[in-house]
């Protein structure tokens, strides 16, 4: 098993076994091109095991370790606190985004889901996934 800081950071804190489950999530995540996202239902579905809040809770607890950018809500919208954090990588991969309009809260833009979606390449078992 690997080890990994806790808390997500991916930084200070004494490293711990990573859960199976957690290893395989964090797997995933790596696959991910840069550019593109998979939602936490896709990553899920990928793996033929839980579901998007036990990929979600993965991702909070052990998440700071891999581009934990690119796996997302299914709607679009940026991580709650991290919002500025993530599209700064967005941006710096050229992940399509929706730019907000003046009347959206907070002006952030949103994932474009259609273009950005990453179905896991040839044969991947997340397409059509919410």
């Amino acid at each position: 098993m690997s080890e990994v800081s806790a808390g997500g950071d991916g930084g200070a804190g004494p490293a711990e076994a990573l859960p199976e489950y957690a290893e395989r999530v964090l797997e995933v995540a790596e696959l991910v091109p840069p550019g593109r996202v998979m939602t936490y239902g896709d990553v899920a579905e990928w793996l033929e095991a839980g579901g998007p809040r036990q990929v979600g809770r993965v991702m909070a607890l052990y998440g700071g370790a891999v581009p934990w950018w690119r796996v997302v809500r299914a709607d679009g919208k940026l991580l709650p606190g991290h919002e500025l954090r993530a599209l700064d990588h967005y941006r710096a991969e050229g992940t399509p985004l929706k730019e907000a309009s003046r009347a959206a809260e907070g002006h952030l833009p949103r994932l474009d889901m259609g273009r950005a979606r990453w179905d896991g390449g040839n044969g991947g078992r997340a397409q059509g996934h919410t």
